[in-house]
């Protein structure tokens, strides 16, 4: 083997590991990407049970019923729809009705319920998520600071 012959040889297996590790990191990267709706995006495009998205909106008002130990059922809504949302576990300090959330989750396959494993609240009175907030405005449902100012 003449040493161009090495070279190329040595120039390929470098090449050919970074493309399987830019594979694998896509790969890690798809498998774990959570979608962002918003209670009326799941009304035109609905979500197939099992799949793991984000849901944000506003704490329904009247909507948060306490069950059995740890276990909370409230309603996720952007003005224009209600998603029923159900959480086992232990909520922000800053949960309550007309607050800003964020869920992690799937949907039950024999209900319509989101049912979340994670739950974001804001965390003081200038703070939502972008992504939220920018959909609340658009929708004129959610006004912040620099609204009332």
């Amino acid at each position: 083997m003449t040493r161009k012959q090495k070279r190329l040889a040595v120039i390929a297996g470098g090449m050919s590991f970074i493309l399987a590790a830019v594979l694998l990191v896509m790969f890690a990267f798809g498998q774990s990407v959570a979608y962002f709706y918003m209670p009326s995006d799941l009304a035109k495009t609905p979500v197939g049970p099992g799949t793991r998205i984000r849901l944000g909106g506003l704490v329904g008002e009247g909507s948060v019923v306490r069950g059995e130990g740890s276990t909370v059922r409230f309603a996720v809504t952007d003005g224009s729809g209600n998603v029923p949302v159900t959480y086992t576990g232990i909520l922000p300090d800053l949960f309550r009705e007309g607050q800003g959330v964020v869920t992690e989750g799937t949907f039950d396959a024999g209900s319509h319920v989101f049912v979340a494993d994670t739950v974001l609240a804001k965390h003081d009175e200038n703070y939502m998520p972008k992504e939220v907030a920018d959909r609340l405005k658009e929708d004129g449902v959610w006004q912040g600071k620099e609204a009332t100012q």
